[in-house]
């Protein structure tokens, strides 16, 4: 594979060049990937990796339909979207068949952050209200209007959160507020919504828009129980408001029943604005807002022509084009169903096994695994986390965490993902849990209070990063000091081999 730099010259330039705040994964010990296939990427010197992270590459790195499609187009014609051109209109023809009936009007931008930008527009046009309800942790976007809204940044940064931000608390049955013995947890959650819009209208304010992923991704992989959006949705519409379902990382089949995360909640939810980006053109950047004429005819009533240059360019649209095209040949969303039933009753045996796990929640391709230092508190296993997240990328398997306390693994590959790929995943998994339980004694105190030391010390590597990565405010996790970084004694040799 042909390089312009070694590994170490290309980390020198991007020290040089590229901007300190701009992450890279694994950063103590990067992966430099030259190429990839399917669900497979590969480094400088040709090694392999299960990719476990991209949802990007949503129907597989470089599919060779998508590319063909892309360089058929750009042979022909790419230009400023103003122009006239079919591949606009078939595709937001094709993509409007795939949502409920009212969701018809499509604005196409470049990326998930640009849509979600352009939805709270939307929404504060529609009946001229400003305010904008969130959830905790949430995370939609890197523009200033989104960070606003994301707690997963703003609660990291020095700026109070914005009087027109009211923050509700994630519908998390695991660990959050009202969890699964709550008689009525979808209410309960939807309730704290509720109570929101009242105390904002009694100090004089508007809600324009409530705003939710249909499965909070940074948040924890975080599923919403049954009801609970129909509720806020009653509730925010009640008060002059529209709902805006986020489908940035969850749509196109993730799923797999459904085409989008939000059908799953019955057919009795329909949100006013859904957003989507990443998965739409399998890495290229292309990115969607869907709504309904009622708002759409809000917006245009303005008088601000709305247009963005490059967004359903001919070329974007015909990639769009070539990934409906593999969903459907390929049944992805079949597949989906098949490997994500069957990796979680993989994961969900491993439950029973390791006590480092305590949760196993997902659908489909989109899962995630819970760590905890012990079940009765569910105390986060932060450390424990990263140290498993390196050791994965030593097994040739990339996986990330993430959660308000980066303890959740998160599973969310391409959706090509297989049985075989499934089971390689948890089998290195397996290894590494009992490799690090072994070594904190987890097989002699099957529940770890939350005060015992942990005698065991994480890949330096995963510790340097897991110490200057800001993520980890005290301010979110304040039992970061109590839960360690177990740092008392040296694993041994076997076990890190």
């Amino acid at each position: 594979m042909c390089e312009l730099y070694s590994k170490q010259e290309t980390l020198a330039l991007r020290r040089r060049h590229i901007g300190p705040s701009c992450k890279v994964f694994f950063a103590a010990d990067p992966i430099k990937i030259v190429r990839a296939q399917r669900q497979y990427m590969f480094d400088e010197k040709g090694d392999q990796y299960l990719d476990c992270i991209n949802n990007v590459a949503h129907v597989g790195h470089c599919h060779p339909e998508v590319v063909k499609a892309a360089q058929k187009q750009m042979e022909l014609l790419n230009t400023n979207s103003r122009f006239l051109h079919d591949n606009i209109v078939e595709y937001a023809k094709r993509l409007s068949a795939t949502l409920p009936d009212r969701l018809s009007v499509c604005y196409f931008t470049n990326s998930g952050s640009e849509a979600n930008d352009l939805a709270l527009r939307l929404a504060r046009q529609f009946r001229g209200h400003q305010d904008v309800i969130t959830l905790d942790h949430a995370y939609h976007g890197h523009l200033s209007s989104l960070i606003e809204i994301s707690p997963y940044k703003f609660q990291k940064g020095k700026d109070v959160k914005k009087e027109f931000v009211h923050v509700a608390p994630a519908p998390d049955t695991y660990r959050g507020k009202y969890r699964e013995d709550h008689e009525d947890p979808a209410s309960a959650y939807a309730d704290e919504v509720k109570k929101i819009i009242d105390e904002a209208h009694n100090s004089g304010r508007k809600i324009a828009a409530f705003i939710a992923e249909s499965m909070q991704s940074c948040g924890g992989q975080i599923i919403p129980p049954a009801g609970y959006f129909q509720k806020v949705a009653e509730y925010v519409r009640g008060a002059g408001g529209v709902f805006i379902a986020d489908e940035v990382q969850v749509g196109f089949g993730r799923v797999g029943k459904h085409f989008w995360s939000f059908q799953m909640f019955g057919e009795d939810f329909v949100p006013d604005i859904v957003t989507m980006g990443k998965p739409m053109g399998n890495g290229h950047p292309m990115a969607c807002v869907v709504t309904t004429e009622e708002i759409a005819e809000a917006f245009s009533a303005s008088g601000m022509e709305y247009f963005n240059t490059y967004g359903g360019n001919p070329v974007s649209s015909a990639v769009g084009l070539a990934v409906l095209d593999v969903i459907k040949n390929e049944d992805l969303q079949g597949n989906a169903t098949r490997v994500g039933n069957y990796l979680t009753e993989l994961l969900n045996k491993q439950k029973t096994k390791h006590t480092l796990i305590g949760d196993i929640r997902g659908v489909g391709l989109f899962i995630g695994i819970d760590l905890v230092k012990d079940h009765q508190q569910r105390t986060p296993a932060t450390a424990e986390a990263q140290h498993v997240i390196y050791r994965m990328k030593e097994k040739r398997v990339l996986l990330s965490a993430d959660g308000p306390h980066r303890n959740v693994l998160k599973i969310k590959p391409p959706m090509c993902f297989t049985e075989e790929d499934a089971k390689f995943m948890v089998e290195q998994l397996d290894g590494i849990l009992t490799g690090l339980e072994e070594a904190i004694g987890a097989e002699t105190e099957p529940v770890i209070s939350k005060n015992t030391p942990i005698k065991t010390k994480m890949p330096e590597e995963a510790r340097s990063e897991l110490l200057r990565d800001s993520s980890l405010d005290p301010r979110e996790n304040p039992s970061r000091k109590r839960n360690g970084l177990c740092t008392d004694s040296l694993l041994s040799k076997r076990f890190r081999t």
